[in-house]
């Protein structure tokens, strides 16, 4: 449960960065390219419904979220860390604590286990 709580509030962390973009280009903030920002926002709102999906189906028990839980919290680290050693240290630890603790929890073997429902099969000829 805690690994699907912090992986729904990074995508609505994602969701609220996306309407703060969307927001600034709808009032005119300036660009390098428009086609190019309208390709950024749509790709924040598709990782936060992914996330989104990603965090649901971790709560009902199915093995495959861990690996896109896995996945996200890897690119979380990417993006934490030169922000931690970039002169941004509160907003890195805010990046870097859940995801570590997220990777941490992954690979416990509780989770493991709760997480080993698969997906229905279709039945055998």
């Amino acid at each position: 449960m805690v690994i699907a709580v912090v992986v729904a509030l990074e995508a609505a962390a994602l969701l609220v960065a996306a309407g703060w973009y969307g927001t600034q280009l709808l009032t005119g903030a300036p660009v390098l390219s428009f086609w190019g920002a309208v390709f950024t926002l749509g790709l924040l709102l598709a990782f936060s419904v992914w996330l989104f999906a990603v965090a649901r189906f971790l709560m009902r028990g199915f093995r495959w979220p861990r690996a896109g839980a896995l996945v996200a919290q890897l690119f979380v680290l990417t993006i934490g860390f030169p922000t931690l050693t970039g002169g941004f240290p509160l907003a890195g630890l805010a990046m870097l604590v859940p995801a570590v603790t997220t990777i941490v929890l992954l690979f416990d073997k509780r989770v493991i286990a709760f997480a080993s429902r698969a997906a229905g099969s279709p039945p055998a000829l």
